[in-house]
């Protein structure tokens, strides 16, 4: 496990890790879905999303995002909350993933943050939130990863054609 770094924002590879998410070249869910970061930390990560009419189905109260979608970004939060807390030669893989949606989730700008309660050498025990634009709490998620090695069958960032994209 590699010591991370009380400054996060200075943290080379926790900047690299985030710059792929990011990046505008890869092919990700966070482009696919419009989501940004707001924040991170060791251990934390905030994303914001502008959940459209798109994602969702109408209701007498209007539109309301399907439960996948809110399942998708809760597990996205306690994804980038993970990655800040691996070493350079760590992946991770969701092994158990438990939402609980506590009302129905309204189209419009939304925030979800993951973060991991507690990582042990092969396993990481995440939480995540997500909010309204009123900070009401709209859905809860736990999730444990599994910690892998990043030269094993579960690596990322590889050839060009390990990735899909060669």
């Amino acid at each position: 496990m590699r010591p991370v770094s009380d400054t996060p924002e200075t943290d080379p590879l926790m900047a690299e890790r985030f710059a792929r998410l990011e990046s505008r070249e890869a092919p990700h869910l966070w482009q696919t879905l419009g989501y940004r970061r707001v924040s991170h930390g060791v251990g934390t990560v905030t994303i914001g999303w502008e959940a459209t009419p798109d994602y969702g189905f109408p209701t007498a109260a209007g539109y309301r995002v399907h439960g996948g979608m809110v399942t998708a970004i809760l597990d996205t939060a306690m994804g980038g909350a993970t990655w800040t807390v691996l070493g350079p030669d760590e992946v991770f893989l969701t092994a158990d993933l438990r939402v609980e949606f506590h009302r129905a989730t309204p189209v419009g700008p939304l925030t979800a943050t993951g973060t991991v309660l507690k990582r042990t050498r092969r396993v990481a025990f995440c939480e995540a939130q997500l909010h309204d634009a009123e900070g009401r709490v709209l859905a809860a998620s736990r999730c444990t990863q599994v910690v892998l090695p990043a030269d094993g069958p579960a690596g990322r960032y590889g050839t060009d054609e390990d990735s899909g994209r060669g």
